[in-house]
């Protein structure tokens, strides 16, 4: 029994905040990551899993057959699943896309800020580790493979500063990381350069609601999980009572 009650008592240990300077910073670099186009051009890949991910996440809870995940060195994906092809399954298999990366973070902001940070560490080791598994391509494995042995890293050897850090710019990263892809989007179909193929196309195309309804449930739902987000990792409400 001791072995397990070490691991419990690991995955549920509390780590204190960090000073609001180290958060703000992390936030920063986020913004940075996300706003400056050549780092978007790589960071945008951790977002891109998040989304297949969410894909592949709900097709499963949507009791569709996933057969395969496909990652590209040009940030876009592939998530194959076998079911109906309209109804109820398939459109929330399709609204999990752009919606995923924004739940993702918010969730790994509320264990963040009650200091559940080793958790959300394990946690989403084991969340790359199944992906892993229905991975279809080499780039594809080897991108989950690198972000993996960064976050097995920072899990077991690193600090609890160095774990506090990469949880807080990871965490904000998937929450303002979600917001540009919608934008993307929807600039795109305001360009008419949009492939017709995107999950809002696709929504489109099986439920009563047109492709800028869905851009726009996904800008909603996004910006809200950003600010949620953020203010689960601030201490806004400590400022205010200071005011």
């Amino acid at each position: 029994m001791a072995p397990i009650e070490s691991v419990i008592d690991t995955l549920t240990q509390t780590q204190e905040a960090p000073p609001v300077g180290v958060m703000l910073a992390c936030l920063a670099a986020a913004a940075a990551a996300v706003l400056y186009a050549p780092v978007w051009r790589w960071s945008r890949g951790l977002v891109t899993i998040a989304h297949e991910g969410g894909h592949a996440l709900m097709a499963v809870l949507m009791r569709r057959r996933l057969t395969g995940i496909r990652l590209h060195a040009d940030t876009s994906g592939l998530t194959f699943s076998r079911g109906r092809p309209t109804g109820f399954g398939a459109a929330m298999t399709l609204v999990a896309g752009y919606t995923a990366p924004a739940l993702l973070g918010l969730g790994a902001a509320a264990l963040t800020g009650a200091g559940r940070i080793v958790l959300l560490l394990w946690i989403t080791l084991v969340l790359l580790a199944v992906m892993l598994v229905f991975i279809r391509n080499w780039y594809g494995a080897l991108a989950l493979l690198v972000v993996g042995a960064g976050v097995f890293a920072a899990t077991w050897y690193g600090t609890a500063i160095v774990q506090t850090v990469a949880a807080y710019a990871g965490v904000w990263l998937l929450l303002l990381g979600a917001v540009k892809p919608v934008l993307e989007l929807g600039s795109r179909r305001r360009g008419g350069r949009g492939s017709g193929q995107s999950d809002a196309d696709q929504l489109a195309g099986i439920t009563p609601f047109p492709a800028g309804f869905w851009i726009f449930v996904f800008m909603l739902a996004t910006i809200a999980a950003a600010f949620a987000g953020t203010w689960m990792l601030l201490p806004i409400d400590a400022w205010l009572d200071a005011v």
